[in-house]
């Protein structure tokens, strides 16, 4: 017995212990590389459905990821889905958080058309702008300052929302 909350514990541990900072660059990196999408795997492999909502929304961001890299239709298909039951899933369990909003932001934008994942964009840009001024750590506010900008589905409108000065 005592040897099973020694492990629980040092699994808890583990969980804990992933930097959030190195998580967001890994993502960012792997969103543009794919060679770099195994490592963003790595280190969200011990994430679980009870870990905090931005961990889980990346984790389901990386396996969504993955699934670019498959041969088969069906294994991409599959892959897909199961990353984006992740995200979906964080953004229920805490709707109010502003990283997996952004996450799924990012994914719709850049899925295909025939995947039928784009309906949240009006509401994930909403609620980013709505949130914006008030988003911290500064280096989450300043990612995604930079997604804004460079975004399609952000109008010039939007974007001037984020270049006022601070």
């Amino acid at each position: 017995m005592k040897f099973l909350l020694i492990f629980v514990s040092l699994l808890q541990f583990t969980t804990f212990s992933i930097d959030v900072n190195m998580i967001r660059k890994a993502y960012k990196v792997a969103a543009h590389d794919k060679t770099k999408i195994a490592e963003l795997n790595k280190l969200l492999f011990s994430v679980t459905k009870q870990d905090n909502a931005t961990l889980i929304a990346y984790k389901g961001a990386g396996i969504a990821l993955q699934a670019r890299q498959k041969k088969t239709i069906k294994e991409k298909k599959r892959l897909f889905i199961e990353g984006i039951s992740y995200l979906e899933y964080a953004i229920q369990k805490n709707p109010n958080a502003i990283e997996p909003r952004f996450i799924r932001i990012g994914i719709q934008e850049n899925t295909p058309k025939l995947l039928k994942y784009k309906s949240n964009i009006e509401e994930d840009k909403s609620f980013l702008l709505k949130h914006y001024k008030t988003i911290t750590p500064k280096v989450l506010k300043k990612q995604i300052g930079e997604y804004i900008l460079q975004s399609k589905s952000f109008s010039d409108k939007e974007k001037a929302v984020i270049l006022v000065p601070k």
